[in-house]
């Protein structure tokens, strides 16, 4: 199969290219740095740029034939209070996130459809489901990014292509040290931001490891019926089972006592 995978040069990206590649798949990746993975053939370039993108899809087109699979995976994240939130940092956030994973798949979804065959998979979070306080944009995003992933799938099931939400917990990557943090000198929150982003941080460096992720989504993506939404770790499952069952202030109460 040929594979198509955004920030490849990290993370979940990069924990799905080496997995792909070892299991024999030809593999193509999108990054905005250098890197060298034997087995991988990348393109230097950035999803906001949606002409660019365009280049790429069809180069490995014109190479290959088709696309199989496409692995939304580049992301970023901002921390710190609504309120303190620069527009320019959060409409950064969702350029990437959000419209940049657009960008691409706009233009994977036409040769899917003429293929017969396509599997689109993208990765929002549990926090997409639980809110985080003080990283309210981030919750926001990839709440979005399961509403649109769940709304394509429908339209996109009659062509034979499916599309997955994978929903991991904490990992343990360099976005932790990526994201964006907006200071304040503001006394309303006192050391809440502090806490609140020291703990987030805390259990990102001792959460799962990409790879761990990388051996479920591909598990999940080559199913003959895959799943529409997969929460990554067990203990996460829980969580999101519970919020299911519990009153949403109750789950407010139990998330602003642990974050807010």
């Amino acid at each position: 199969m040929v594979i198509l995978i955004t920030g490849v040069s990290s993370g979940i990206g990069l924990a799905n290219a080496k997995k792909f590649i070892e299991k024999g798949h030809k593999v193509y990746g999108i990054a905005t740095r250098e890197f060298e993975l034997e087995g991988l053939t990348y393109f230097r370039v950035d999803i906001r740029d949606g002409a660019k993108i365009k280049e790429v899809v069809d180069e490995i087109i014109k190479k290959e034939g088709k696309i199989d699979i496409l692995i939304n995976s580049a992301g970023m994240g901002i921390s710190g209070a609504v309120e303190d939130t620069n527009l320019e940092d959060a409409k950064f956030m969702f350029d990437i996130n959000f419209f940049g994973m657009f960008n691409i798949t706009k233009e994977v979804i036409p040769h899917m459809r003429d293929n017969g065959f396509g599997r689109i998979c993208n990765i929002s979070s549990v926090a997409g489901v639980l809110p985080i306080a003080f990283q309210t944009f981030y919750s926001a995003n990839k709440a979005a990014i399961t509403m649109y992933t769940e709304g394509l799938n429908i339209e996109l099931k009659p062509f034979n292509i499916r599309v997955i939400d994978f929903m991991p917990g904490d990992i343990k990557t360099g976005f932790t040290d990526s994201r964006r943090k907006n200071k304040s000198d503001s006394t309303h929150y006192g050391k809440r931001i502090d806490r609140s982003v020291s703990m987030m941080e805390k259990d990102e460096r001792s959460g799962m490891s990409s790879e761990y992720v990388a051996k479920v989504m591909y598990k999940n993506i080559m199913k003959k019926r895959p799943p529409l939404r997969k929460v990554v770790g067990v203990k996460y499952k829980f969580f999101v089972f519970l919020s299911r069952l519990l009153p949403q202030k109750l789950i407010n109460y139990i998330l602003g006592k642990m974050y807010g």
